[in-house]
C-alpha cells in the first residue's frame, strides 16, 4: 500500500484558485490545506476548500459513456461506440442545418479550464462560434462598458486592495464570497488600520458591511440611483480629479452634463438613503489617499446592471482612482479569458455578442424559435444550465426541442439527464488543470496543476475526449501524421517551431484545431503528464511579445534571455511551477499601455448609456404590489460554492439551503422560524425552509446557489438537495444591453405550507442529509 503524501494543486471553487496542499491516501485526498509556497495565496485557506473531499469523491460520478433511451432512461455504451455514434451524429446536424445550428454551452467550469480550449476548437472546426457559459451570466455588461471606455472588451479591471487606503466595496460580500486573494485577510488588515477606511453598499448587512465604516443600506435595485446620487455630489462638489480627467480621458464635458442633472434628494430617497449618508460617503472619497473599488454580482446582477458597470467605472475615473498604487488597474493576461466582439450579433435572436459570449438568458429564444438560424444541437461542457440558467422550465423545454444534445461531465447532473449522450470526464484533481481568471496587478499569476489522484475507470481527461471525436469526425490527423511534430518538439522547440509552421501552412483547415495538435505533440514533451497545457505555448509567446518587460520583471530574467527566447522561458516557467508562477510584473504607469485606444486615453462617455441615464424614473425603485418581496436569487454563504459540489453532506451549516428573511416580514407573514415557506414567482414555485435573519432588509429574501441538484441515497434513490433556485427567476428579466438576468431582483410573494405539505418537506429534509460520502 503507498504511503500517504501531500500533493500540490489548487482550489476550484471560486475563480481566486488559491494554491493548495491535499493529502492522497489510497487515490484519495482525505485532507487540504494551504500551499505556503504559492505565490498568490501564500498559504490562505478558506472554509470552503477545505471541504473539497466531497467534490472529488461521491456516489454521483460518472465511469461510463450513456445514451439515452426513448423512455428517457440510459444504456451504458464503451467509449468508441459513443464516439462513433456521436460524431455521425453532429456531421448529420451539420450537414443539414449548418455549422452555425450548432453552440457550445461551457467549456469549462469553475478551476476547469483546461477542457475549453479544447471544445472551443471542436466548435470552430464545425463552423460556429456560439458559446454560452457562465460569464455571460455574470460579466458581460461589465465587458461592454469596458470595450466603449478602455477600447476592447478584454480590457478588464483590477484592485490593488493590500494597498489602498479607502476600499469601495459595491454588491459583494469578499468576507464570504473572497473575489480577491487572501480576502479575509485583507479586510481584517483594513479593520485594525485606523488609517484606512471601508464603504460597502449592500442592502444586507452582510459579513463584509459589518466592518465597515460606512454601510449605506440601499433599497435592492436601486444601486443605479445611488450611484448617480453619489457621482452627481462628487460634480456639484467639484470633488473630482480635474488633473487626472484632463491628461488621461475624454469626454468629461458630456458626462458632467449628464450628471448634473440628476434630483440628488429624489435619488438619495429612491434608494434609501439619507442625504447625509451620502455626504459622508463624499467626504470619506475625498479624504482618501487611494480608493479601490471593488464590485461583484450584486450589482453585476442587478436592475440597470450594465448601467451599474458604467457608473462604477466613472466613480473610478472622476476621482482619478486609477492607475496608481492602491487604486484600481487594468491587469494583463497569458490568455484572454473571453474575446473582443464589438458589433458582432447572433442572428437566432438578433442578441449582441459581447465577449464573443451569448447570454445564457437567451438560450431558450434560440432553440424555441422559428428562425433559420436557429439552433439544432448543443455541446454541453462541465456546465449545468437546467439548474443555473434562469428559468429552469423554459431552459428543459429548450434541451428537450434539440436534435441533439451532448453532456461532458464528472456527474450526472440535471442537464445531463436530459442530454443523448453523456461524457464522462476525469474530475478537476484526476487530471491536469490550469485556471485563466488571473486579475492581479502589478503581479499576475499562472498556475498549471498536474492531477494529484488517478482517474477514475472509464473516465477520460476532456483533451482525449476531443482528440477521439475529432478523428472520428476526419477532422484531425492521426497519430501517424503528427508524428513529424511530435518528434521535432523532442529535439528543440526550435525544431518543433519550424516543423509546426510548415505543417499549418500545408494543412489550413487545422487552424481551429491548433490546441489540439498541440496537445497531441508538443505535449508528449511535458513535464509531470501536463500535456493539455500545450497550448500555453503560444500564449506565453503572445504574452512575451506584448509584454516583454514585465515578463522579464516576473522571471528575473538577465540580459542572456534574448527577447526571442522570453516566450520559452516564460512557457517552461508555468509549465514547470507545481506551486504557481507570477508571469507579468508591472510597474505602475504600464497600465496606460494596457488600455486599448490609440491614445490610450479613457472614453467616459458613451452615449446610450448616458441617455439610459437620463431616463431613469425614481417611481421604479416602490416593490410590486403583487409581488412585494425582492428575492436576492443566488446568494453566497458559508457552506454554498458553485454546482460542482453535489454531495449534501459538505455541508456544515445551513443544509436546507433556508430562506432569509427579516424578523419583521416573518411576523407579518405568521410564521416561526424553520417553518416551511412556498415562494412565488411569475414563473414559478420553490419551498424553502426560512430563517430569521437580522442583517434583511425590510423586504428583501435571500435563497443561495448551488443547492437544488438531485443526489443519489444510500438504497439508491434520488432525492432533490434544497431549493432550485432557477425556478423562480425568468428568463426576459435581464439587462437591456448584456442580457445578465436580474438574479439578485425577484419579485416574489410568499405563503405558508399547509400541515401535510410541510410534514413532507421535513421527511425529505431528514432522509437527504443522511446522506455520507
Amino acid at each position: 500500500m503507498p504511503s500517504p503524501d501531500w500533493r500540490k494543486t489548487a482550489c476550484n471553487l471560486c475563480y481566486v484558485n488559491c494554491g493548495l496542499e491535499v493529502l492522497v491516501e489510497n487515490e484519495r485526498i482525505t485532507k487540504v490545506r494551504g500551499d505556503r509556497n504559492n505565490p498568490k495565496s501564500q498559504g490562505y485557506l478558506c472554509n470552503k476548500a477545505a471541504r473539497i473531499p466531497f467534490y472529488a469523491h461521491h456516489r454521483d460520478r460518472l465511469t461510463t459513456p450513456l445514451r439515452r433511451r426513448s423512455d428517457g432512461g440510459f444504456d451504458a455504451i464503451d467509449w468508441d461506440t459513443a464516439i462513433s455514434e456521436i460524431a455521425a451524429k453532429l456531421r448529420e446536424v451539420v450537414d443539414r442545418h449548418g455549422g452555425k445550428s450548432l453552440a457550445l454551452y461551457g467549456g469549462g467550469g469553475q478551476g476547469n479550464h483546461a477542457g475549453g480550449a479544447y471544445a472551443t476548437a471542436l466548435l470552430r472546426a464545425l463552423g460556429s462560434r456560439h458559446v454560452f457559459n457562465a460569464l455571460s451570466q455574470e460579466k458581460t455588461g461589465d465587458f461592454w462598458v469596458n470595450g466603449h471606455m478602455f477600447g476592447s472588451q478584454t480590457c478588464h479591471t483590477a484592485e490593488d486592495v493590500h494597498h489602498c487606503d479607502l476600499l469601495f466595496v459595491i454588491g459583494a460580500n469578499p468576507w464570504i464570497a473572497h473575489g480577491f486573494p487572501n480576502a479575509r485577510d485583507h479586510l481584517n488588515d483594513i479593520r485594525k488600520d485606523p488609517g484606512r477606511k471601508m464603504i460597502v453598499i449592500d442592502p444586507r448587512r452582510s459579513e463584509t458591511a459589518e466592518r465597515a465604516d460606512l454601510h449605506l443600506a440601499v433599497r435592492p435595485g436601486a444601486d443605479a440611483f445611488l450611484l448617480g446620487a453619489i457621482l452627481a455630489r462628487l460634480i456639484e462638489r467639484d470633488a473630482v480629479d480635474h488633473g487626472f480627467i484632463e491628461q488621461h480621458t475624454v469626454g468629461f464635458a458630456e458626462v458632467r452634463n449628464a450628471l448634473l442633472r440628476i434630483p440628488v434628494g429624489q435619488w438619495a430617497a429612491a434608494a434609501d438613503i439619507s442625504l447625509e449618508q451620502i455626504e459622508q460617503c463624499i467626504d470619506m472619497i475625498v479624504a482618501a489617499k487611494a480608493m479601490t473599488v471593488r464590485v461583484e454580482l450584486g450589482i453585476q446582477q442587478g436592475v440597470n446592471s450594465t448601467l451599474n458597470s458604467y457608473l462604477e467605472k466613472l466613480l473610478i475615473m472622476l476621482t482619478g482612482s486609477f492607475g496608481r498604487r492602491g487604486t484600481n488597474q487594468l491587469h494583463s493576461w497569458l490568455q484572454p479569458l473571453w474575446g473582443n466582439s464589438p458589433g458582432q450579433r447572433f442572428a437566432g435572436t438578433n442578441t449582441e455578442v459581447i465577449g464573443g459570449l451569448l447570454p445564457p438568458n437567451l438560450f431558450p429564444d434560440a432553440v424555441l424559435t422559428d428562425h433559420p438560424d436557429r439552433l439544432h444541437a448543443v455541446w454541453i461542457d462541465s456546465s449545468n444550465p437546467a439548474n443555473t440558467a434562469a428559468n429552469t422550465a423554459e431552459v428543459e423545454s429548450a434541451l428537450r426541442a434539440l436534435d441533439l444534445v451532448v453532456v461532458v461531465d464528472v456527474a450526472m447532473t440535471e442537464t445531463a439527464r436530459l442530454a443523448h449522450y453523456v461524457l464522462p470526464a476525469s474530475s478537476q484533481y484526476e487530471k491536469t488543470e490550469f485556471t485563466l481568471f488571473n486579475f492581479e496587478f502589478p503581479r499576475n499569476y499562472f498556475h498549471v496543476r498536474a492531477g494529484v489522484v488517478a482517474p477514475l475507470e472509464g473516465t477520460l481527461p476532456e483533451p482525449e475526449i476531443y482528440t477521439r471525436l475529432t478523428r472520428a469526425l476526419g477532422l484531425l490527423p492521426g497519430d501517424n501524421a503528427l508524428a513529424p511534430l511530435r518528434e521535432a518538439a523532442f529535439r528543440s522547440r526550435a525544431a518543433f517551431a519550424s516543423e509546426l509552421r510548415g505543417f499549418m501552412g500545408a494543412n489550413p483547415s487545422l487552424a481551429p484545431l491548433g490546441a489540439l495538435v498541440l496537445y497531441n505533440t508538443l505535449g508528449a514533451t511535458l513535464p509531470d503528464g501536463t500535456a493539455a497545457a500545450a497550448p500555453l505555448w503560444q500564449a506565453s509567446h503572445l504574452c512575451a511579445k506584448r509584454s516583454p518587460e514585465a515578463v522579464r520583471r516576473a522571471l528575473n530574467a538577465g540580459p542572456e534571455v534574448t527577447d526571442q527566447m522570453l516566450g520559452e522561458a516564460l512557457f517552461d516557467t508555468i509549465v514547470s511551477s507545481r506551486n504557481g508562477a507570477v508571469f507579468t510584473q508591472h510597474e505602475y504607469e504600464d497600465v496606460w499601455s494596457l488600455i486599448s485606444h490609440p491614445d490610450r486615453k479613457v472614453r467616459l462617455a458613451i452615449a446610450p448609456v448616458l441617455e439610459w441615464l437620463g431616463k431613469l424614473d425614481p417611481a421604479d425603485a416602490a416593490p410590486r404590489g403583487d409581488y412585494p418581496f425582492v428575492l436576492a436569487a443566488g446568494q453566497r454563504r458559508m457552506f454554498n460554492a458553485n454546482q460542482i459540489f453535489r454531495d449534501p453532506a459538505w455541508r456544515r451549516d445551513d443544509p436546507d439551503g433556508a430562506l432569509l428573511i427579516n424578523p419583521a416580514d416573518l411576523e407579518l407573514l405568521g410564521a416561526s422560524d424553520g417553518d416551511w415557506i412556498a415562494v412565488q414567482s411569475a414563473a414559478g414555485r420553490v419551498v424553502a425552509r426560512c430563517k430569521r435573519d437580522d442583517s434583511m432588509k425590510t423586504g428583501q429574501l435571500a435563497l443561495p446557489h448551488g443547492y437544488g441538484q438531485d443526489y443519489p441515497t444510500a438504497d439508491g434513490a434520488r432525492l432533490n438537495n434544497g431549493p432550485r433556485v432557477n425556478m423562480l427567476t425568468e428568463s426576459g428579466n435581464r439587462d437591456p444591453v448584456a442580457g445578465t438576468p436580474y438574479h439578485k431582483h425577484v419579485p416574489v410573494r410568499l405563503e405558508r405550507l399547509a400541515a401535510a405539505e410541510a410534514a413532507a418537506f421535513e421527511a425529505q429534509s431528514r432522509r437527504i442529509h443522511r446522506v455520507s460520502v
